[in-house]
């Protein structure tokens, strides 16, 4: 469907290029976009913008492409710019490798009029025309399209509001979820953090009429990242500062922690740097966290709990999605046997009778290297920087410290391993009180239940959203698991899992 134009007024040309980076923001492989307009009217300045912020480079050379026809160009998205001024006929089109370059990436066309009936029909179009002394862009396209530039305009309004009119935008990652981050930046100024964190719609309900995000306790906007950087800071932790938000549109703009992280160039874990998060969170969990947080007037977060139910229903993400992916059959829960779900429920319930006096603290939740800042040269818990965390619980201590020292997205060396969870016991016995032989039990039960739910969620990440990218960690999951299983106390989830051919 084609939904409402989309216009903006383009002053000059510096507004022509930061329309381009607002475009760029948004752009999907598949995405063709259809430039028209007279002579002179900056089709050629839009896609040079948009090519030079797909590529992370404001310098790049970007030619016009009217006597090549078409120029390539990598980027976090391969961008395909053509100018189809000197076609003759739409035939030619086909010669050119259109179909080709939309399986690859993005497409940007100008004089699309010259081959009218030959170009993708669910390309969005972009038309520039005169108005006083600048330019009008009209946009028509899908509607899904012009929703994503609605969404990339308003960010643009939201930078402007916060005292950063004319900011450079550069994509910077985006993670297993909906959020996105750019980094954004002015001359002379440090650059800082733009998250992007649309409110998360309820899912369909799965169980006691609620969907899974519920039940397991997922954060659903942006106002628990405020709430957990705030008690962070509060408490002399590394969290980002928050210069502006926009808690209903899901818009953040936080402080630059650094670039940094807990790997080496070439993607090993650093000890010192392991040891060090290890002995941040022992600091951590010595505190005593509040349960409810302010956030903005008649605005709080209530911390929730890392719940018998929130613990469970995660381990469904074996049975529902592992299990049926290794054995090969269709991801539908018909396909995992009932009599074999419920022996799987009784022996998870097992273990988290293991857990009800297990010391409970607050639970980042996703304490491993991607999150976690390096920042050389400084001090103590400044050391290392915390960016992920609005998922944040109050559950077992051991939860992160299993994160931790079996991180899903490197390789950690038994040793390593061994090491990190020492660090952590010797911090947190020199604090007093330290219950050691409970802490083994819940760090196994933790390392266990973390693995297993982590199995499921890359496997749904290859198949429902189209990122096969976490496949290649399966191996490295499955090796954690076995070494969490290997405590006597996990001794009949243990049987279970080797009878049903997970280990």
């Amino acid at each position: 469907m084609t939904g409402s134009p989309v216009r903006v007024h383009l002053a000059d040309e510096d507004a022509t290029s930061r329309l381009g980076e607002d475009i760029a923001a948004i752009l999907r492989p598949g995405d063709a976009l259809l430039l028209s307009g007279d002579l002179g009217m900056g089709k050629t300045t839009l896609a040079r913008a948009v090519i030079r912020a797909l590529a992370g480079d404001p310098a790049l050379d970007v030619p016009s492409p009217t006597f090549t026809v078409v120029q390539s160009y990598p980027g976090r998205l391969p961008v395909h710019h053509f100018d189809l001024y000197r076609l003759a006929s739409p035939d030619e089109l086909e010669e050119l490798g259109l179909a080709e370059a939309l399986g690859e990436g993005a497409v940007l066309v100008e004089w699309p009029e010259r081959v009218e009936g030959a170009l993708p029909a669910g390309a969005a179009r972009l038309v520039l025309s005169e108005a006083g002394d600048g330019r009008d862009a009209e946009i028509t396209g899908p509607d899904a399209f012009l929703a994503r530039l609605s969404r990339s305009l308003a960010i643009r309004a939201f930078l402007d509001g916060a005292g950063l009119p004319g900011a450079a935008r550069r994509f910077l990652t985006g993670d297993a979820s909906a959020r996105a981050y750019e980094t954004v930046s002015l001359p002379g100024r440090p650059a800082v953090i733009l998250m992007d964190a649309p409110r998360r719609p309820d899912g369909p309900p799965i169980r006691d009429g609620l969907p899974y995000s519920r039940i397991a306790h997922l954060a659903e906007s942006v106002t628990p990242f405020v709430a957990i950087a705030g008690a962070l800071r509060a408490e002399g932790f590394c969290a980002p500062e928050i210069y502006a938000a926009d808690l209903d549109r899901g818009l953040l703009l936080v402080e630059n922690l650094g670039a940094e992280g807990v790997l080496d160039g070439e993607g090993r874990p650093v000890p010192e740097r392991y040891i060090a998060a290890a002995e941040l969170l022992a600091e951590m969990h010595a505190r005593d966290w509040p349960r409810r947080i302010d956030v903005a007037s008649g605005i709080a977060h209530e911390i929730p709990p890392y719940d018998r139910r929130a613990l469970a229903i995660e381990t469904e993400l074996l049975t529902d999605w592992y299990l049926p992916h290794v054995s090969g059959r269709p991801v539908d829960k018909g396909t995992v046997d009932e009599a074999a779900r419920a022996a799987y429920g009784a022996a998870w319930a097992g273990v988290f009778d293991l857990l009800e006096d297990a010391e409970k603290t607050l639970v980042l939740r996703d304490y491993h290297s991607p999150n976690l800042i390096w920042r050389a040269g400084r001090e103590g818990r400044d050391r290392v920087g915390l960016i992920d965390f609005q998922d944040a619980v109050i559950g077992p201590a051991a939860y992160d410290v299993a994160s931790l020292a079996m991180d899903a997205r490197v390789d950690i060396p038994p040793g390593l391993e061994r090491s990190v969870v020492e660090a952590y016991c010797a911090a947190r016995a020199a604090q007093g009180g330290f219950d050691r032989a409970g802490f083994d039990v819940a760090y196994a039960a933790m390392a266990a239940q973390r693995n297993s739910k982590i199995l499921g969620i890359f496997v749904r990440l290859n198949l429902r959203d189209g990122k096969p990218g976490y496949m290649r960690h399966l191996p490295r999951i499955r090796d954690y698991l076995s070494r969490a299983l290997a405590h006597p106390a996990l001794g009949e989830l243990r049987a279970f899992y080797a009878g049903a051919g997970i280990l």
